[in-house]
């Protein structure tokens, strides 16, 4: 399933009041806290759509693609600008620290025991990893950021021109630094992928639509 939306004129949200206890040094103001974000540190008006644990924000020209069994339990999501791509998943972390430093060591060792090289580089999340794979129609860059927040970590996996020049991302970085994401309060095992559904509108639409399909096979 695919989902077009428009940003929406509405003000930016309370990020722009978040600061960390680092300074500018030109200015001497607190520098500026970036999303992904949870769901406790929002307030805003910014549309999005709602997939459960993540909400995606609504940015012009960027593509939602979904891919949902038939009970709307969304096993991937697919952000489109272009060219270039990004996946986000999102999994339970522990309380007390995060844990992209040791997924990503695991997801370098993955790719290089594939025969795929891998580095890891210094991105404006923190340390990434980029890497090169080999697929059927050939060698394919990728770029894959972590974000730990409270409970959560959110991984993102940039595919395209994006891949190897991060300059490029434009509304893709848009909407990872405007995601939000609800962990609910339930205990979860370390790393288990948080639950992600279709809005209940969508899943029943598409429910009806597979209906109709088998129908007319009969």
């Amino acid at each position: 399933m695919i989902f077009s939306r428009k940003r929406a004129d509405a003000g930016r949200h309370t990020r722009d009041e978040r600061t960390t206890e680092v300074l500018d040094e030109g200015a001497g103001a607190p520098a500026l806290v970036r999303g992904p974000y949870d769901i406790s540190e929002v307030d805003d008006e910014v549309q999005r759509l709602d997939l459960g644990s993540l909400h995606i924000p609504a940015v012009a020209e960027v593509e939602v693609r979904v891919q949902a069994d038939p009970q709307g339990v969304v096993q991937q999501v697919v952000l489109v600008h272009g060219d270039n791509a990004l996946q986000l998943g999102v999994f339970a972390a522990p309380r007390s620290e995060g844990i992209w430093d040791e997924v990503r060591e695991e997801i370098r060792q993955s790719l290089l025991s594939d025969g795929a090289s891998a580095q890891e580089v210094d991105g404006e999340y923190g340390p990434e990893l980029h890497a090169q794979v080999r697929t059927p129609d050939g060698p394919t860059n990728l770029r894959f950021v972590g974000v730990d927040g409270p409970r959560w970590m959110v991984r993102g996996v940039f595919q395209g021109p994006v891949a190897t020049d991060p300059a490029s991302s434009g509304p893709l970085t848009e909407c990872l630094e405007d995601l939000v994401v609800d962990r609910g309060q339930e205990a979860k095992p370390v790393r288990e992928p948080l639950p992600l559904r279709l809005p209940r509108e969508i899943a029943d639409q598409a429910g009806d639509a597979s209906a109709d399909a088998e129908t007319r096979q009969v």
